[in-house]
């Protein structure tokens, strides 16, 4: 580990400005096992020349998306496929390892959604580039919370613990919050959860230690620190289960973190046929039974909930 830092709060590592999806994870999950597809980043490579090969976007019947490769995002995509086509539909869709590349791609109008990011994700990356994409509709809630290989409870967390969180911006700060709302440190409650960081911390009376990590490597580094932040899913594939959590986030808590489709502004008005016909796919009873059986219904649909509303708020913080 780094050495330790003076001040209020330990950290190692950077916090960098944009934030990082829920998207990705390990290959296998060791309660279910999935199949996955070998596309990664060198996809993108031939977006430009897909994109004059097979026709613009706007094609009437053809609807393009890219995807995170990982398994509740690609099985629901490939359900929704099923669907699609059988309703006459042409459906290409392109999986990534990359949590970049999909939104330039979708505003320079080479695909006309993606599926790999949360709502304040989202926000972030919009205001940190420029950009004014928006959600179409949620997909799926992930309960989050605060785990430890080696403590029964927060409070056995002892005097400089090492307590590993999210590096990127959109996730950081939910491990701090709940970190106040068990009452080990105090923060600056004016700042909205996905501004945190441990800059914002007043109090650390048991000198907590923070390692900001890279979301994907929690199953890494979870038996070598004393506490870790992650999602629940990513915990359940090193079978560590929700029953097992020190701390978890509520559901309200967790809605700016639901995982949604997302287009360019507009996209509902001026393709009402593509946006009815890929919420129909992806609201079906048959990707709702998926989640269902998915690390035994760890993930929750949220197909009911107002993206609007959840959109409007995230913005107005």
């Amino acid at each position: 580990m780094s050495p330790r830092a003076s001040g209020p709060y330990r950290a190692t590592g950077p916090h960098s400005a944009a934030g990082a999806s829920s998207a990705g994870g390990p290959a296998e999950v060791s309660r279910r096992q999935f199949g996955r597809g070998v596309l990664g980043l060198g996809v993108l490579a031939g977006v430009g020349s897909l994109t004059a090969s097979c026709g613009l976007v706007g094609d009437d019947r053809r609807i393009r998306i890219i995807v995170t490769e990982n398994a509740p995002f690609q099985e629901p995509t490939q359900i929704a496929e099923r669907i699609l086509e059988d309703e006459g539909w042409t459906f290409d869709a392109t999986y990534v390892t990359d949590i970049i590349q999909p939104n330039t791609a979708v505003d320079n109008g080479e695909y006309d959604v993606n599926f790999f990011q949360n709502i304040s994700y989202l926000r972030q990356f919009n205001e940190d580039n420029d950009l004014d994409l928006e959600p179409i509709f949620f997909m799926f809630e992930q309960p989050s919370g605060i785990y430890s290989s080696q403590h029964h409870s927060l409070e056995d967390l002892p005097d400089g613990a090492q307590v590993a969180l999210p590096v990127d911006t959109a996730n950081n700060g939910r491990g701090i919050r709940l970190l106040a709302r068990a009452g080990l440190i105090e923060i600056d409650e004016s700042k909205w959860v996905a501004e945190l960081s441990t800059r914002d911390i007043t109090s650390n009376p048991r000198d907590l230690e923070f390692v900001e990590v890279d979301q994907q490597s929690v199953g890494q580094i979870y038996p070598d620190v004393d506490a870790v932040f992650g999602f629940a899913r990513l915990l359940a594939e090193i079978d560590v289960m929700p029953d097992e959590v020190l701390i978890m986030e509520t559901e309200e808590e967790a809605l700016p973190f639901a995982l949604t489709v997302c287009a360019r502004p507009g996209f509902r008005e001026e393709e009402p046929e593509k946006y009815e016909a890929l919420k129909s796919a992806y609201h079906s009873d048959e990707v709702r039974e998926w989640y269902g059986e998915y690390l035994d219904g760890l993930l929750t649909p949220a197909f009911d909930r107002d993206i609007d509303s959840a959109w409007e708020d995230v913005n107005e913080h």
